[in-house]
């Protein structure tokens, strides 16, 4: 489920220098996420799910091999933007497995939505301050890159094993 890779996807998207910028990040995915979730869920577009959860991987490697490489990361809404359209797709698919109810779509829709907003502003609001205070020591530099390597390994896992429809991930 789209669920398994939330937090490595949110804490790699959080390496940005400006507060300002995090609000673009997460104001562009929800956009993003929004317009492709309603688009799935009333079968206007509709994506294989699998390719959508392999979609998710390479998003997923993505950012954290940016976080590597990129020192500004101004332009970091727009590529959320990009990602938020294909993990809009893994709610939707997350909804289908759930089994949406025909009558109240609508507001099956707002209140999963809601729902998926509020997780990132208490995942967003509890790691913000903890990464800005370790944005200000010395080693800052080594863990963004230890815990974006991480990230990396995880998406790279999640990667092969949607892929060669393997399982050997513990979730």
């Amino acid at each position: 489920a789209l669920t398994d890779t939330g937090l490595s996807r949110r804490v790699a998207l959080l390496f940005v220098k400006r507060f300002v910028d995090l609000i673009k990040v997460i104001t562009a995915f929800t956009a993003a996420h929004t317009l492709t979730l309603a688009l799935a869920v009333l079968q206007i577009v509709i994506m294989p799910p699998r390719l959508v959860e392999i979609g998710i991987a390479v998003t997923i490697m993505y950012v954290a091999a940016e976080n590597l490489w990129v020192k500004n990361t101004r332009h970091r809404w727009m590529l959320t933007f990009g990602f938020g359209l294909v993990h809009g797709f893994g709610f939707a698919n997350v909804l289908r497995e759930l089994g949406l109810p025909s009558g109240g779509l609508a507001r099956s829709l707002v209140s999963f939505n809601l729902g998926v907003e509020a997780g990132q502003i208490v995942i967003v609001g509890s790691l913000w301050p903890v990464l800005w205070w370790i944005s200000r020591r010395s080693w800052s530099a080594r863990f963004r890159i230890g815990l974006s390597v991480i990230i990396f390994l995880f998406g790279a896992a999640w990667f092969v094993e949607r892929t060669f429809r393997l399982k050997f991930m513990p979730f």
